[in-house]
């Protein structure tokens, strides 16, 4: 039997060790920190990912996840990394935000068929949701992922 109040429970999982953490959804505005290892769960920031910590990262979160395929050589990239930066500290609390260099993953690029970068991927439960390329001002992100049924305020 399961129970009642687990419906009001999140899955997160910590970007510092791997550690999967389940905390009240309430709790979200409070910061909550791993268990294991004390670092916050919501860091605000984008996550480097590579093919280890990819799958973990994108099914083990209860949170919406929004993946950027980038490049070090891709302008735009490069130009595009502070909004993306920006909407992760912004949304931290609904939204996670990961970064998959596809120059050092390529074969996660490859598996995601990014064709042109930048590139972003949401992902709901594991599954992709909605895909953009190239590279958007803020307010036009912050559409988009409302749009996607992302939305959250400034934290």
């Amino acid at each position: 039997m399961t129970d009642p109040s687990d419906a009001d429970k999140i899955h997160v999982v910590c970007v510092g060790c791997g550690q999967k953490a389940r905390f009240a959804r309430i709790r979200l505005g409070e910061e909550p920190k791993c268990p294991a290892c004390h670092r916050p769960l919501l860091p605000g920031t984008p996550v480097a990912l590579n093919e280890a910590s990819f799958e973990r990262f994108l099914t083990s979160n209860d949170l919406p996840v929004l993946i950027d395929f980038w490049a070090p050589w891709c302008g735009p990239c490069k130009n595009f990394a502070p909004v993306v930066g920006q909407v992760a500290a912004d949304l931290r609390r609904t939204v996670l935000v990961g970064k998959v260099d596809t120059e050092a993953v390529p074969a996660l690029g490859a598996r995601f068929n990014i064709r042109s970068i930048p590139t972003l991927v949401l992902f709901r439960g594991g599954r992709e949701i909605a895909r953009q390329s190239g590279a958007l001002p803020n307010s036009a992100l912050l559409a988009w992922l409302r749009e996607h049924g992302v939305r959250g305020e400034a934290a």
